[in-house]
């Protein structure tokens, strides 16, 4: 996904854009959807099947795929056909896409997270229903870590919510929660099936320099990690911005997509951003046609990273939340 992303926007005059401007965010955005999009036709287990990542990665399907980005959102669920081949949706995305019983048509007026109530706006993680708020704030963590040697090490820990995975009687370990990835849709490469694994959605993420490793980062959020560490990279790479710059820069996601949690509801257009980006570039935003939630400051993402450069090492934690921590010997 990350990598998709970068490829999509490799055609765009990023650096010539305003960091957390609307048209930056916009085409972001956009790209996250054609990307997201063509995760749930083409992503799943490569010992399963024929996951197309040379044509996903390539600059050709890439420019063809950048044609789709205009200048106002889409509403639409768009994968693409990577060597020439055929997409097809499990049945959860292929609902009419825009449409959503539980919800008004009209939503952009809402301050709360966007997305299905059962899912914290803030981490991206499912909200344990019957547990007291306080008691259950965690779930998925992530580290990154980089010695003076050289190595990296980036992870992100997840799979047993103990608020809603039982323990296997005997074994003393939960039931791991990342099936519910799978689709029941038979036939496509996300489908469940015996010894496979699901896609996920835990990406940390490893940057290489001059073929040597470089910067280790990562994030919890689910579908929204992805989303949170691209604007990241994007904010150190193209702009400039050293580690904890990047980091603390006002933040934004998409919940376009269907989400990879139960019940995999999906929010045409609707886009949580930090209110920190400022009325202008939210109300620019909602002109082009997208849902804007305006978010409180310093309450999207939860970011780390580590960095080593020159024998020199860099290391940032994001303060949302308080949650994280960058410490060194």
């Amino acid at each position: 996904m990350f990598l998709q992303q970068l490829a999509l926007l490799n055609g765009f005059d990023l650096a010539g854009m305003e960091p957390c401007g609307a048209e930056f965010i916009h085409t972001v955005t956009e790209c996250a959807k054609l990307a997201f999009a063509d995760r749930e036709a083409w992503y799943g287990d490569p010992e399963f099947t024929d996951v197309p990542l040379d044509d996903l990665l390539s600059a050709e399907y890439n420019a063809e795929r950048r044609k789709l980005v205009g200048t106002t959102a889409s509403a639409e669920l768009l994968p693409g056909h990577p060597g020439g081949r055929e997409p097809e949706l499990p049945e959860f995305a292929t609902r009419p896409f825009g449409i959503n019983e539980f919800e008004p048509a009209d939503r952009s007026h809402l301050v709360r997270g966007s997305g299905d109530p059962g899912i914290d706006p803030a981490t991206g993680e499912p909200l344990g229903r019957a547990v007291d708020e306080q008691a259950r704030r965690g779930d998925t963590c992530h580290l990154d870590v980089a010695d003076r040697w050289g190595n990296m090490v980036t992870a992100t820990p997840s799979g047993g919510w103990l608020q809603s995975s039982p323990v296997i009687p005997d074994l003393g370990f939960c039931l791991g929660t990342r099936a519910q990835m799978f689709t029941l849709t038979p036939g496509l490469p996300a489908s469940l099936a015996p010894g496979k694994r699901p896609r996920t959605t835990l990406t940390p993420t490893l940057a290489l320099r001059d073929g040597e490793p470089y910067l280790a980062f990562g994030s919890p959020g689910g579908d929204q990690q992805d989303q949170w560490t691209l604007g990241f990279f994007l904010n150190h790479v193209h702009f400039g911005m050293n580690l904890q710059q990047a980091i603390d820069f006002p933040a934004f996601h998409s919940r376009h997509m269907p989400s990879s949690f139960y019940p995999r509801e999906a929010y045409p257009n609707e886009l949580d951003v930090e209110s920190r980006a400022g009325e202008p570039v939210i109300g620019e935003l909602r002109s082009r046609g997208h849902l804007v939630h305006a978010q409180p400051p310093w309450s999207l993402g939860r970011i780390s990273a580590v960095a080593r450069r020159g024998g020199m090492l860099y290391a940032a934690a994001n303060p949302r939340g308080m949650q994280g921590y960058a410490v060194g010997r």
